[in-house]
């Protein structure tokens, strides 16, 4: 029986770009030749809803509810100017689509949208986006004009939607399946009929016979039940099978028999071989079934099986991530909030690739490194990595790339800059780090260089005590070295925070707020984002509460997700109360004001005085003086080719020769002198340590090449040439 594979992300994750696990899927499954389409049903339902006729209808169903109900003014504000609504939708979901630029003149002029109460914010931003241009501008306005429809929807329609998940609280930390169980018992939401008639037609259209749902998030698990439900009902011969992120961490421990209702099989971590072997199962009629890791219905109890022979895939044998059959030109660039990274995050759209499987680094104790994904660490090499981003670009006519890792190794980065340089790719790419001291100057410069725009990476609480107990390997210190060497290169720095890690008091809170304040104070961050501590039972912390000071509340293993973990803070503290003061002081931090504000300012209650120094940031952004250069430093020039010219210079009745090289960048044009043997040996040893060579030399190499013919390398080195070289181009990586 030939094999066809039809895979879905269900609503909703994100408006710009596709989340990409059906992508990474499909990759795998050409060098298979395993035939399948995959879709996100997120974005067609979006585009459904949110177009002329969608609106139509979502307004003619709501006629009746809204003269019968009671619903807020802003309801019946949206409501009276539906035909606004109606005649503008489609104008600026183009717009939004980058289809219709021209409209953001129209937009910014603010009497061409229909405004509700998404717009009385606007007061309040019109400082930060004072400066923003008018694409920029009309993009968030546009985006607040579907908040406003969304704001309708959720009371008077749905209260379930939402532009990046769907009945979330349904999924989240859903020990038991009855109340998930009991609402897919209920009569399919208007959201839902949606959605099932769009599937309705792919089914159709595609007739797989066997159909892969990928799971990332909480906010699509409703959605993905609701789809395999309808299948299971209308092509009960089409095997179903659930993957992703939210079965990986939160259905480990799976034993509620009424899952296997709506999926046949539910499958765990990497899928490539999974799905190789579910492949088998649906097409071979052999007695022994093999599986990998895969939940199944058996005699009516819940089995997991892991009796397949096959080993997981090297990244190298996985494929390219295939994007087609997704409808690359229909997502949504929004603006939503005036976060850098955030904005970054949902304006634009994305080829999304990995330079490593799991996280080098697999100590930090709040992450799951007792999962897969986290603590098998693989690297994919530099060039294979070149190749597949080329390859994308040629797919997709897009060159911007988010690497998804976990915390992209150094080492890495460099290889992957390098190449890109060598290959003169024009890329544009950001991705996820630690803050290591491995993070030099020099290598932020060849980082920026190659493309690269942005970084985020764990700050977490920026409490050394903390960072310890943390085991995140760095100090507070390091953290504000390392953002420094990546702003002054030009590469923006979004730092992920936490309050709330057990024994953290509230003197530590408090300290840490004065740290992020000096950081951004000190100009070395310009993004950020607080998150309190969840404790997930496959982390250090969730597994031995004990050794960090925090005790499980319930020990109980639930029928279905098992991942968060309610605990009790063996110091008591109330750490809830700080997240609007932590929120909003960085709000203000990220605009560059109320530095000079008191930290009390941010919170209604009192709070002890920060104990951290004035200058603590300050003095450690103190300009390290490090002249010394290890032999095996590699050195790499990534600047134009020099024109050389001799000329002779006379003082004092003494002449001699000089040589002058002159160079063009970007931006200016400069030029260093030497002696003549040393301007000869310069230039040519300039093209030799030229990234676009294949080779690169160590320092060693160099000075070893230089004392054939001339005296005294490090005298030449910490010259006064080498030194505007080395500020032009010159690294030392």
């Amino acid at each position: 029986m030939k094999t066809k594979l039809f895979l879905i992300t269900p609503p909703f994750t994100q408006l710009n770009t596709p989340y990409p696990a059906t992508a990474y899927i499909k990759g795998f499954l050409n060098t298979k030749n395993i035939d399948s389409v995959q879709a996100d049903l997120g974005i067609e339902v979006i585009l459904k809803i949110f177009s002329r006729e969608g609106l139509k209808d979502l307004f003619n169903v709501q006629s009746l509810k809204i003269e019968v109900e009671e619903v807020s003014d802003n309801s019946k504000r949206i409501f009276a100017l539906q035909d606004e609504y109606i005649k503008t939708i489609d104008s600026v979901i183009a717009f939004l689509q980058g289809k219709n630029p021209t409209l953001a003149l129209q937009i910014c002029q603010e009497d061409y949208l229909p405004e509700a109460s998404r717009f009385a914010q606007l007061e309040e931003l019109d400082w930060a986006f004072g400066s923003m241009g008018t694409q920029d501008k009309a993009k968030h306005l546009a985006t607040l004009y579907l908040e406003d429809i969304s704001d309708f929807i959720v009371e008077c329609v749905d209260a379930n939607f939402g532009f990046s998940r769907y009945a979330e609280r349904l999924g989240r930390s859903a020990n038991s399946f009855d109340e998930l169980y009991e609402a897919l018992q209920q009569e399919p939401t208007y959201i839902d009929n949606i959605l099932l008639s769009i599937l309705g037609e792919r089914i159709n259209s595609v007739q797989p016979n066997l159909f892969l749902i990928s799971v990332p998030f909480p906010g699509n698990l409703y959605s993905a039940f609701r789809c395999a439900q309808w299948v299971k009902k209308h092509y009960p011969e089409i095997k179903i099978s659930m993957g992703g992120g939210f079965p990986n961490t939160e259905l480990r421990s799976l034993s509620d028999a009424r899952v296997f209702e709506f999926f046949d099989y539910i499958t765990l971590d990497d899928g490539e071989v999974p799905i190789e072997e579910l492949v088998n199962d649906v097409t071979l009629s052999a007695v022994e079934k093999f599986y990998k890791r895969t939940f199944l219905l058996e005699n009516g109890k819940v089995v997991y099986k892991n009796n397949s022979i096959k080993s997981d895939y090297k990244q190298s044998q996985v494929g390219t991530p295939d994007y087609s059959d997704l409808l690359l030109d229909k997502y949504i660039s929004v603006i939503e909030i005036v976060n850098p990274m955030h904005r970054m995050w949902s304006d634009g759209r994305w080829n999304k690739l990995t330079m490593a499987h799991g996280c080098y680094w697999g100590k930090c104790t709040f992450c799951d490194i007792s999962l897969d994904y986290i603590k098998v660490y693989e690297p994919v090499a530099a060039s294979l990595l070149c190749d597949r981003m080329e390859e994308l670009i040629a797919q997709t006519g897009q060159n911007g790339f988010h690497f998804v890792d976990e915390a992209a190794p150094p080492a890495l980065m460099r290889a992957l800059a390098l190449e890109i340089l060598r290959r003169k790719l024009s890329v544009t790419w950001w991705t996820n780090i630690r803050f290591e001291k491995s993070f030099t100057a020099d290598l932020c410069i060849l980082l920026k260089a190659s493309g690269c725009i942005a970084v985020s990476g764990g700050l977490e609480v920026a409490s050394d005590r903390l960072l310890k107990l943390i085991d995140k390997g760095v100090t507070v210190e390091q953290v504000a070295k390392v953002t420094r060497n990546f702003t002054e290169s030009g590469i923006m720095v979004h730092a992920y925070l936490m309050y709330g890690y057990p024994t953290q008091t509230v003197q530590e809170t408090v300290d840490s707020l004065e740290m992020v304040r000096q950081l951004f104070e000190a100009g070395v961050l310009q993004s950020g984002f607080w998150h309190q501590f969840a404790m997930t039972a496959h982390s250090p912390v969730g597994m031995y509460p004990e050794k960090y000071g925090a005790v499980k509340e319930t020990e109980v293993i639930g029928t279905f997700a098992n991942n968060d973990i309610n605990y009790k803070d063996s110091t008591g503290v109330n750490h809830d109360q700080f997240s609007f003061g932590l929120k909003k002081s960085l709000f203000n931090y990220m605009h560059g004001i109320c530095f000079d504000y008191d930290l009390q300012d941010w919170f209604d209650f009192k709070i002890p005085r920060t104990k951290i120094h004035p200058d603590f940031i300050f003095d450690a952004l103190q300009v390290d003086h490090h002249l010394h250069t290890k032999p095996t430093t590699k050195v790499v020039w990534i600047g134009g080719k020099p024109t050389l010219e001799y000329f002779t210079k006379t003082k004092k009745g003494k002449s001699w020769e000089m040589a002058a090289l002159t160079f063009h960048n970007k931006k200016e044009s400069f030029a260093i002198q030497a002696n003549k043997a040393e301007g000869k040996w310069l230039a040519e040893i300039l093209l030799k340590v030229a990234v676009s060579n294949s080779k690169i030399y160590s320092y060693q190499e160099l000075k070893t090449d230089f004392e054939l013919e001339l005296e005294d390398f490090e005298l030449f080195w910490y010259s006064k040439a080498v030194t505007v070289l080395r500020e032009h181009g010159l690294l030392i990586l």
